[in-house]
C-alpha cells in the first residue's frame, strides 16, 4: 500500500472515532437534558403546589381579618349601647322628689330604709354617679347594694340594665348575662327590652354559646320585626351561620 493511501485510511479512522465520541457526548447531553427536564417539571409542580397553598392561606387570612374587623365593630356597638341611657337618666334623676317620712315613723323613731324615698333616690344617684364616671367596679357594687336594700324599687329594671352594662365593660360576660336575663324575665315591657335581648345575645356569643345566641336573635326578629334591634339581629344571624 502506498503512503498516500495509508494516510487517507488513517484520516478516515480518526474521523470515525471523533464522530463516535461526538455521538457519545450527544447521547450524554440528551440524557442530562431529559433528567433536567424531569427535575424542572417536578420543581415546577412543587412551586405550583406551594403557590396554591400560599393563595389558600392568604384567602383564609383575609377572611379572618374580615371576621375580626366585624367583631371589633360589634364590640364597639355593644359598648356604645351601654351609654344609651345617660341623658335620659339624668332627666329622670332631676325629677325625683323628696317625700316626707310618714308621721307614724317619725313618732316611733324607726325608719325602714326600703320605704324611704329620699334615701333610695340618694343611693340611686350615688350608684349611677359611679356608672356615669365609668368607675364600673364601684358602680356594680353600688347597684348590688341598691337591689338588696330596695327590692321593690320602681327603678329596679334600670338598675339591672346599667349593672349588666357595667359587667359587660368589665368583660364579666357571665354576670352581665345574668343581670340582663333577670331584667328580660321580670320586666318584659321594659322600653329597651329589644336592646336588652340583643345584649343577651352578645354575652352568649362571647361565652361561646352561639346556639343560644341564635335563639335569642331569632326571638328579637320575631317579637320586634320592625325595630332597629331586629335588623341588627338578622345581620348577626347571617354572620353566625
Amino acid at each position: 500500500m502506498t503512503a498516500p493511501a495509508f494516510a487517507g485510511l488513517f484520516s478516515d479512522t480518526e474521523a470515525r472515532q471523533q464522530l463516535a465520541q461526538i455521538e457519545a457526548r450527544l447521547a450524554q447531553a440528551e440524557e442530562a437534558l431529559t433528567k433536567l427536564t424531569a427535575a424542572n417539571k417536578q420543581q415546577t409542580g412543587a412551586l405550583l403546589d406551594m403557590q396554591n397553598l400560599i393563595d389558600s392561606q392568604n384567602a383564609e387570612l383575609r377572611k379572618l381579618r374580615g371576621q375580626n374587623e366585624e367583631l371589633v365593630h360589634n364590640l364597639q356597638d355593644a359598648e356604645k349601647r351601654q351609654k344609651d341611657y345617660y341623658v335620659d337618666l339624668d332627666g329622670r334623676l332631676r325629677r325625683f322628689e323628696a317625700v316626707d317620712v310618714p308621721s307614724s315613723e317619725k313618732a316611733s323613731g324607726v325608719k325602714n330604709k326600703s320605704d324611704d324615698p329620699v334615701t333610695e333616690n340618694r343611693a340611686l344617684e350615688a350608684a349611677y354617679g359611679f356608672y356615669k364616671a365609668e368607675r364600673y367596679p364601684n358602680a356594680v357594687s353600688a347597684f348590688q347594694d341598691f337591689l338588696i336594700n330596695y327590692p321593690k324599687s320602681a327603678h329596679t329594671a334600670n338598675v339591672r340594665y346599667w349593672m349588666g352594662n357595667a359587667y359587660f365593660v368589665l368583660k364579666d360576660y357571665k354576670s352581665s348575662l345574668e343581670s340582663y336575663q333577670i331584667l328580660a324575665l321580670k320586666f318584659d315591657t321594659y322600653p329597651k327590652i329589644a336592646d336588652v335581648l340583643f345584649s343577651i345575645a352578645d354575652c352568649q356569643e362571647l361565652l361561646n354559646d352561639k346556639e343560644a345566641a341564635k335563639v335569642t336573635l331569632n326571638q328579637i326578629a320575631k317579637k320586634f320585626p320592625n325595630s332597629e334591634a331586629a335588623a341588627k339581629a338578622k345581620k348577626e344571624l347571617a354572620r353566625l351561620k
